[in-house]
């Protein structure tokens, strides 16, 4: 593979974009330490890209399908070293080299958006999590990778925390995926509330039927949100309060759909910049202290992303001439975040 690509230049135009295309990531991106921010924004520009890229196409089955063809040919040219000539993708080409990641994050994302080309039905929950583990915890999945976090457990925990936002999402999206013509909502949650999910969706009304579908819904995302808690926690520290921000932010908007009882077939939900703010004082504010927890396994439809990770994970080297000294200055270090930490915690109280 060749050396870097991009240039400066390259990544204001991903910065860019995201100003324009990704406002709230673009915001949340400046809580990160400066060595992943610019990274993340490569990985976002190209997300991005992809997404409008079968977006603009409409429903035509030939486009859509097109359109894949062309951003897979993008991406194996990204991983041979010999990106096409977009900022994106010389930027992404870097980001792949730096951060050892794992083409299969990356093409899990583009089965995702094919899986919406195709129109496909998802009957239970399962099918939800594989859909959500694809287009979301991918996401989760790359940013773990890329800040380092690449044991089983934390990029278990991001791809919980990704798969919790793209659940909060459908919750919030309910009405205007109907009028698209799209369910994302379980058909045999639908069906055990009595709503005929094809009925349904030709006349997509709200009633208190919908609602229990939506609420329990919205209690799975919330256990997926607790269950990642503990991977912010095992973040590097300089990451912990802009991730524990975003999830906090998506959670919210569970809570506002809540407050709109449960109804996000007239009205999206909106979580107002007042109550953003009164959020994010607290939690911005707050060390994250790492903590004992009870170890869960990955979702089973996540755990493919996990195994990828895992498996491109360069293993560090031993320094047996100086019997092992990088490995204790890394613990020593550790130690001193940690003391730094409570520190700044006892502060704060």
């Amino acid at each position: 593979m060749k050396n870097k690509h991009a240039s400066a230049a390259d990544v204001v135009a991903c910065r860019d974009l995201l100003r324009c295309g990704s406002r709230s990531f673009y915001a949340a991106s400046f809580l990160l330490p400066q060595r992943f921010r610019d990274p993340a924004m490569a990985l976002y520009a190209f997300c991005r890209i992809a997404d409008d890229a079968i977006d603009c196409v409409g429903d035509d089955p030939l486009l859509q399908a097109a359109a894949l063809e062309m951003l897979h040919d993008r991406l194996d040219r990204i991983y041979a070293g010999q990106p096409t000539d977009d900022p994106a993708d010389r930027a992404l080409a870097d980001v792949v080299v730096e951060f050892a990641m794992p083409k299969r994050l990356l093409e899990a994302l583009l089965e995702g958006f094919e899986w919406d080309a195709q129109g496909r039905r998802y009957e239970d929950i399962s099918g939800i999590y594989a859909y959500s583990a694809r287009v979301a915890g991918t996401v989760g999945a790359m940013m773990a990778a890329l800040m380092g976090a690449r044991s089983e457990e934390l990029v278990a925990r991001a791809c919980d925390l990704g798969v919790a936002m793209q659940i909060t999402n459908i919750c919030r999206d309910v009405g205007e995926d109907a009028r698209n013509g799209r369910l994302y909502l379980p058909r045999e949650w639908m069906r055990d509330a009595g709503i005929d999910p094809d009925a349904w969706l030709e006349n997509p009304v709200f009633n208190e039927a919908l609602a229990s579908v939506v609420r329990r819904m919205l209690q799975t995302a919330d256990t997926l949100y607790q269950l990642s808690d503990a991977g912010i926690a095992g973040l590097p520290m300089g990451c912990r309060a802009g991730i524990n921000a975003a999830r906090y932010l998506y959670a919210e908007i569970g809570r506002q759909v809540e407050r709109q009882g449960l109804d996000s077939i007239s009205k999206r939900a909106v979580v107002p910049a007042p109550r953003k703010l009164q959020l994010l004082g607290p939690i911005l504010g707050k060390a994250i202290l790492p903590s004992r927890y009870v170890a869960a396994p990955a979702l089973e439809e996540t755990r493919f992303l996990v195994d990828a990770v895992v498996a491109a994970t360069p293993q560090p080297k031993k320094d047996s001439a100086l019997g092992g000294t990088g490995g204790r200055v890394m613990w020593v270090l550790e130690l001193f975040e940690q003391l730094e930490e409570r520190e700044r915690a006892i502060s704060l109280r």
